[in-house]
């Protein structure tokens, strides 16, 4: 019997190691897997290369596992936010490196490594810093820049509903960069809002294929408030 389940946050990302290349869904806050993140950051591993849209917001998320000094390398769109101290504040001191991605840029190389693409040729960055050192071609009258698909080790990614075969749906632009993470990374962890009976989701609706997704756990609303209250009561 194929079951994918995760009996908690802790136990979905327990293979994570130090050196991992990890993508993070998420746009901002959106979709933000919180609950796994703070599962990683429980295992005490370091020397991470992180993907996803920014760089962090506030103290949570992706900030927090900056914060932890778990972060050796972070590809990203929006490395700078006005909530984003923890990063500014390790790229001053050389503590952290970052490649810079444009975001349909860095949409475009993660669905290519879901789709065994080699490399894809995009306008997106031609005469800029972005492309020096990069391979240019013009095609159809316009100067392109090759860039490279990019693949992870692990991919951490929030769903609204999933069962235990993986099958995923998503809330609304919680859904963001999921899919293709889903599908550029070794292993795929989900973390649901609702982990439901075989069967429960039209298969019309599903966006991502259990196929993709290597483990899921129910993460239910309130839970992590409920518990981090247990933890300091």
């Amino acid at each position: 019997m194929i079951d994918k389940a995760a009996v908690s946050a802790e136990v979905a990302v327990a293979d994570i190691s130090d050196g991992a290349s990890v993508m993070i869904g998420g746009f901002g806050t959106a979709g933000m897997p919180d609950e796994l993140i703070d599962a990683l950051i429980r295992r005490d591993v370091g020397d991470l290369t992180i993907i996803n849209n920014n760089a962090g917001n506030g103290e949570t998320g992706v900030a927090a596992l900056i914060a932890a000094g778990r972060v050796r390398k972070i590809i990203c769109s929006f490395p700078r936010q006005s909530d984003s101290h923890h990063f500014d504040a390790r790229y001053r001191a050389g503590e952290i490196e970052l490649e810079l991605v444009p975001q349909g840029n860095l949409a475009a190389r993660i669905h290519a490594a879901g789709a065994g693409l080699g490399a894809i040729f995009t306008p997106t960055g031609f005469g800029t810093l972005l492309a020096q050192g990069k391979e240019t071609r013009r095609i159809d009258g316009r100067d392109h820049v090759l860039e490279y698909p990019i693949h992870a080790d692990f991919a951490l990614i929030k769903a609204s509903k999933g069962d235990r075969w993986g099958n995923l749906v998503y809330r609304k632009t919680a859904r963001n960069f999921g899919p293709i993470m889903a599908m550029a990374a070794r292993t795929t962890i989900a973390q649901v809002s609702e982990l439901v009976p075989l069967g429960s989701l039209d298969p019309e609706v599903v966006v991502t294929p259990g196929i993709f997704v290597q483990r899921v756990v129910e993460i239910t609303p309130g839970a992590a408030i409920a518990d981090l209250d247990a933890a300091t009561a």
